[in-house]
């Protein structure tokens, strides 16, 4: 879910620019950043961003400039007028000049510079043009998680052939058939019985029943081939499916961590380790998933 991305557009004076950068997270965690003027924007940012993206924290960032261009100035005549007018009205000593034209403009109030503004069916193009260029951006980062997703594809398929092994390993292990539980049992049951005479031996064969049907993982065994099965159908359906694979490696991890609780034979516990390692490292590479 990692990529970056970058476009550019030119409209009228305007020169806009989006970045857009992604990292892996749980959910989609979109922020925007526009600047002054462009503030109408953001929600339709997001949606588009939404449609197109499911998983990851995204940093989308709007960058707006625009030419310089020439000031207009205003002169408040009627505020000159009756200022001329005013002074013509005063008398005027030997020492007393006139009043220059200058001098009057200097005055506030009577010349204003304005910065020319964009009128707004300008604006609205502009803003047509940035949204324009968000969808080259989004395009640019989608393919970027693209060839990241497809090598992510081929890693997990990987792990997953692993994790069928080891359950299939598990499945034919010699220690879980039945003469071989059976054999333990006896043996156990045989070894209280010589140590304990005070045990009733039909108590113990019980016992023994009820543990050999606690230590069954058959259940566990069945499960993991489920979601074996499931995964591999995730994988080859092309859709965004992070968060169900995060499901999955949950439950994969929770069925081999009960086998190995159930385990009473070493080359079981053995190979339940091995898939515990293997479902841990699956879970984390699930993190990269969109």
């Amino acid at each position: 879910m990692t990529g970056f991305s970058r476009s550019q557009r030119s409209q009228g004076a305007w020169r806009l620019s989006w970045e857009i950068k992604s990292v892996n997270a749980k959910g989609l965690d979109l922020r925007l950043r526009t600047p002054s003027g462009f503030d109408a924007l953001e929600q339709e940012a997001r949606n588009r961003i939404s449609k197109r993206l499911t998983r990851g924290a995204c940093y989308a960032t709007l960058t707006a400039q625009r030419e310089s261009a020439a000031p207009e100035i205003r002169i408040n005549e009627a505020a000159l007028t009756g200022l001329q007018n005013a002074i013509a009205k005063l008398p005027m000593g030997g020492n007393v000049r006139p009043a220059s034209l200058d001098g009057l403009l200097a005055l506030k109030g009577i010349v204003e510079i304005v910065e020319s503004a964009d009128s707004e069916e300008t604006m609205a193009l502009v803003h047509a043009a940035a949204l324009d260029a968000l969808d080259e951006a989004v395009d640019g980062i989608v393919a970027m998680r693209a060839i990241e997703g497809k090598a992510l594809h081929d890693v997990l398929s990987q792990r997953l052939d692993v994790i069928a092994a080891h359950t299939e390993a598990a499945d034919a292990c010699p220690g879980r058939k039945t003469d071989a539980v059976r054999a333990r049992l006896e043996l156990a049951v045989a070894t209280l019985s010589q140590t304990s005479a005070g045990l009733d031996p039909v108590r113990l064969h019980q016992e023994a029943i009820l543990i050999a049907a606690k230590a069954d993982v058959r259940e566990e065994l069945d499960r993991l081939k489920a979601h074996v099965a499931a995964t591999r159908d995730l994988l080859a359906s092309g859709k965004p499916v992070g968060r169900r694979l995060d499901f999955l490696a949950q439950e994969f991890g929770r069925e081999s961590n009960t086998l190995c609780a159930k385990s009473n034979d070493p080359e079981l516990t053995r190979l339940g380790m091995e898939l515990r390692v293997e479902v841990e490292q699956f879970r984390e590479q699930v993190q990269n998933v969109e």
